[in-house]
């Protein structure tokens, strides 16, 4: 699929909104109802436009949430996604407190081999403070686990909040210096109404200052293909490789090859933005393949080449919450 120059072969399908994590820069301050079990798309429903994407160009997937792993049923889905002959790489981002030995070897045999964790900090009380969960050492037994099984590359992303983990940015640098992990800053995109202040975000230059007066130069890392937005660096003689996302220092709009589909069944073409296009009620409907296709079509259309997050106060950010979109 096109979208003015930028060829969209990247599906990010989430497939729920709940979460057993309730962390603080993703779920909204004030109360909010999770969505009905009957808005959300069923499997059967998400195979469907998955498969009428590939045949439009889409190649690669991720699986979000919410907690993709709270989902009933879901190594069974995942298994049905990897029939798919046209998709070429599928992975899934995760918090990993449900991710057990079990369902880390139940991946490999399906031939997942990428997984994206979610972790702030190494220390097991700002764990707490940050998710709302005391759950610190089964994330780090999953990633652990899944290191040991094979799994290649291990993301770790990290979001650092000035007063909360910015203490730690050395340490989680660190990380990639004896394993072969990719830790990835990513900046703090304020969007809904999370328990974030403006003022707690701390941008890329001030992390990559942090790390290399602890740990010396970064080393610029050559490109491959399963980067995304990432801009890549090592340490000196580091196993790993450090990742900084720039949502908001530095747009990365124009280059961006991505689609979401929302646990609701709409699709999305920018996290940023709150365009949206319902997919699921024509597919409920009866639509047929080309009348699904002409709907992703005409919302890549509208896909920005640009965003307004970094404006005074992010005036203008979208109104969604990170939980109602996908991570």
């Amino acid at each position: 699929m096109i979208a003015g120059t930028r060829n969209i072969n990247y599906l990010r399908i989430s497939v729920t909104d709940r979460c057993n994590f309730r962390c603080r820069y993703c779920v909204p301050s004030t109360p909010f109802k999770v969505i009905a079990h009957d808005q959300i798309a069923r499997y059967e429903e998400i195979l469907k436009l998955t498969s009428l994407a590939c045949d439009l160009g889409i190649t690669k997937v991720r699986i979000t949430g919410g907690e993709p792993f709270a989902r009933k049923g879901i190594l069974a889905f995942l298994e049905q996604l990897c029939q798919l002959a046209k998709l070429k790489d599928i992975s899934i981002t995760t918090n990993g407190a449900l991710l057990t030995p079990d369902k880390i070897h139940a991946l490999m045999d399906m031939g997942i081999r990428r997984l994206n964790f979610s972790l702030d900090t190494l220390n097991p009380d700002t764990f707490k403070t940050i998710t709302g969960r005391d759950r610190f050492h089964q994330v780090w037994k999953a990633i652990q686990t899944a290191h040991r099984a094979g799994i290649h590359p291990i993301k770790i992303n990290t979001v650092a909040l000035r007063g909360f983990n910015d203490h730690e940015i050395q340490d989680l640098a660190a990380l990639s210096l004896d394993k072969p992990f990719h830790i990835r800053f990513i900046e703090y995109m304020p969007m809904g109404s999370s328990d974030v202040e403006q003022s707690q975000q701390i941008l890329t230059q001030e992390i990559q200052e942090r790390i290399m007066a602890a740990h010396g130069p970064l080393e610029p890392v050559q490109r491959t293909k399963n980067d995304g937005p990432a801009k890549n660096f090592r340490l000196k003689n580091a196993k790993g490789i450090l990742g900084f996302i720039t949502p908001v220092s530095s747009h990365f709009c124009s280059e961006c090859n991505r689609l979401r589909l929302t646990s609701r069944g709409w699709l999305r073409p920018c996290l940023l933005q709150d365009y949206e296009t319902d997919i699921l009620t024509p597919l409920r409907q009866g639509a047929d393949d080309d009348a699904l296709k002409e709907i992703m079509i005409t919302t890549l259309a509208k896909k920005p080449l640009f965003h307004n997050l970094d404006t005074a106060q992010a005036k203008g950010k979208p109104i969604s919450h990170m939980t109602s979109i996908g991570g």
